[in-house]
C-alpha cells in the first residue's frame, strides 16, 4: 500500500522553483550588451576626464578608432581635487604652445575576472583577425574595471603589439604588470612629456 502525500506536502512541491536553465544569449543579444557596456564606459570616461579638467570630444560616427578626443590646453579641474591645486600651480608652465595637442584615447572595459585577473581586448578587428592598435590611430587606452571602478590609463607606446592586457584587482597581494598605470590620469595631461621605451 502505497502512502498518499499529504495536503501540505502537495502544497510545498507545488511551490518548489522549477529549477531552469539559463537561456544562452544569441551573438546579436551579445553583441548588444557589449556594445552598450561599451557605450556606458565612454560616457564614464568622459565624465572622469571631465573632472580632471580636459575638454571633450566625440567623434561622428565610429568609423574612427579612437572613442574619445581630449584637449588639454585649458586644464583646469572642474570639481577641486589635490591633484586639480597642484596642476593649477604648475598650468603656466604645462601650456605655452600656442596649438594645443590633441588626444585620441580609446575606451576599453572589463566586467568579469578570468583566472582571478581582468581581460582587455586592446586590438581592433580586420577580416577577423585580431590586429593590434598602431600610433597613426590612438594615443591612450583607458581601460575601466567596472566592479571596481578604476581607470588604468595607457599610452599606447608602453603596450604596442599587444592585443590582450590582463589587470589585477586593487586588493590582489601580488603586483599587477601594469599597477603603476591604475589612475594614472598624468600621463593624459603631459602626453608630450613621455618617455618611450
Amino acid at each position: 500500500m502505497s502512502k498518499r502525500p499529504s495536503r501540505g506536502r502537495k502544497l510545498r512541491l507545488a511551490q518548489a522553483p522549477q529549477r531552469l536553465t539559463p537561456r544562452l544569449l544569441t551573438p546579436f543579444e551579445r553583441e548588444l550588451s557589449t556594445k552598450r557596456r561599451g557605450e556606458i564606459s565612454e560616457l564614464a570616461f568622459a565624465l572622469a576626464a571631465a573632472r580632471h579638467g580636459f575638454g571633450i570630444s566625440k567623434p561622428f560616427g565610429d568609423s574612427e578608432r579612437y572613442d574619445i578626443i581630449l584637449d588639454p590646453s585649458h586644464l583646469t579641474s572642474v570639481i577641486p581635487t589635490e591633484a586639480g591645486r597642484k596642476r593649477a600651480k604648475s598650468r603656466h608652465l604645462l601650456f605655452d604652445s600656442p596649438r594645443p595637442r590633441l588626444v585620441r584615447v580609446q575606451v576599453k572595459s572589463s566586467t568579469q575576472l578570468l583566472n582571478g585577473l581582468y581581460h582587455i581586448n586592446a586590438h581592433r578587428r580586420i577580416h577577423g583577425r585580431a590586429v593590434p592598435y598602431k600610433l597613426s590611430e590612438i594615443d591612450f587606452i583607458a581601460a575601466y574595471i567596472i566592479p571596481e571602478d578604476s581607470w588604468f590609463i595607457l599610452p599606447l607606446p608602453h603596450v604596442l603589439g599587444q592585443t590582450s592586457l590582463l589587470f589585477r584587482p586593487k586588493r590582489s597581494r601580488l603586483p599587477g604588470l601594469y599597477d603603476s598605470y591604475r589612475e594614472a590620469w598624468h600621463y593624459l595631461h603631459e602626453p608630450d612629456g613621455l618617455i618611450f621605451a
